[in-house]
């Protein structure tokens, strides 16, 4: 079966002030819509991959036919890149982060504000479109990461614990180019039920 674009799991302005409403439309409906369709037609010729999972693709990128996994990796990423991100946000969210992932950030990172500190800078730095990353490495380590275009930490082996969206189109119409500013403002919607959830699973 083709993958399928879920929808948002609140309204288009529920990240309002933080996240606009025609950010939130423009970036689901059509970016993300446009990663599921690219990644449907990259398999349409390959039937026997189209039972995996957007996951299980990215993850074994070396295994796929070559003339589609420029493709896979570029949309596949961004769709389960895009999943991920709407799910970690929401609103009347932010704030401390609680549980087991402020206990994880205190003991590799010294405090949270340290941790944004940190996490913000590397999404600062990340040169052109991309992402940064809050992983559980292949060796056991809670670590910052970034990456460029839609590529996933999945890919390297590492699991994507959090994770933000430093394409221009994620920010563009509120913040133009004031990623710092945008990326300061996004711990606001920070849903740290769902990264407690992330963090569940990346150690199984």
């Amino acid at each position: 079966m083709a993958f399928e674009l879920s929808p948002l799991p609140y309204n288009y302005d529920a990240l309002d002030p933080y996240i606009d409403a025609q950010t939130m439309q423009v970036h689901h409906d059509l970016h993300h819509q446009a990663y599921v369709n690219n990644l449907n037609a990259a398999l349409e010729k390959y039937p026997e991959l189209q039972s995996k999972s957007p996951e299980e693709l990215i993850k074994d990128l070396s295994t796929l036919p070559q003339d589609i996994t420029g493709a896979v990796r570029n949309n596949g990423g961004g769709h389960v890149n895009h999943t991920m991100f709407w799910q970690i946000m929401a609103p009347n969210a932010g704030g401390e982060p609680t549980g087991a992932i402020a206990q994880a950030i205190s003991e590799n990172f010294g405090d949270f504000e340290s941790f944004k500190q940190k996490f913000n800078d590397a999404g600062t730095k990340q040169f052109g479109s991309g992402w940064v990353w809050l992983v559980r490495t292949n060796d056991g380590k809670i670590e910052i990461t970034s990456s460029p275009n839609q590529d996933n930490p999945m890919s390297g082996g590492h699991f994507p614990i959090m994770g933000n969206d430093v394409w221009e189109h994620a920010y563009y119409l509120k913040y133009q180019n004031r990623r710092a500013e945008y990326l300061k403002q996004w711990w606001n919607v920070v849903n740290w039920d769902e990264v407690n959830n992330r963090l569940a699973m990346s150690s199984r």
